[in-house]
């Protein structure tokens, strides 16, 4: 019984590696790319992974701008959020969040894929999205990924 171990290891926040990994997003469709950096962040696609612990990676989104969405949805699909004061409800469409700032929609789409708890907030500041291909984050060295290669 010595050759063989039968013991679960869990990572904890020392034990875990963290990678830079950079995602260009033009001509993706929203979901898919949401899924897929919210699955990288999370850290579901490691060996290690474990459920309460911050073991993702650090993700870089490049192009923010040029994400698409399928059928009509840049025109019929209706954000709604609540200023908290009576009568302060407010809707926008992607297209007008585009216009003010094109970060928003992927992170929007994001966070809505990552659990609603502390740990989910903290696993959402390992995202970094940009609007053009100009990033901070040279000296990281993050590596280009695409999406079809996330499993």
């Amino acid at each position: 019984m010595d050759t063989l171990s039968y013991k679960t290891v869990s990572a904890n926040r020392e034990t875990v590696q963290k990678e830079w990994i950079l995602i260009d997003a033009s001509e993706e469709i929203l979901g898919r790319l949401a899924s897929k950096v919210a699955f990288v962040l999370r850290g579901k696609h490691k060996t290690s992974f474990t459920t309460h612990v911050d073991c993702g990676d650090n993700v870089v989104i490049i192009n923010a701008e040029k994400v698409k969405l399928t059928g009509k949805k840049m025109t019929d699909k209706v954000y709604i959020r609540h200023t908290g004061y009576p009568g302060g409800q407010r809707k926008e469409s992607p297209v007008q969040v585009l216009d003010k700032d094109p970060r928003r929609l992927i992170e929007r789409a994001v966070r809505g894929m990552l659990p609603k708890n502390r740990l989910g907030r903290k696993i959402f500041h390992n995202m970094k999205v940009y609007a053009g291909t100009e990033h901070p984050h040279e000296a990281q060295n993050p590596k280009l990924i695409k999406l079809e290669e996330i499993k």
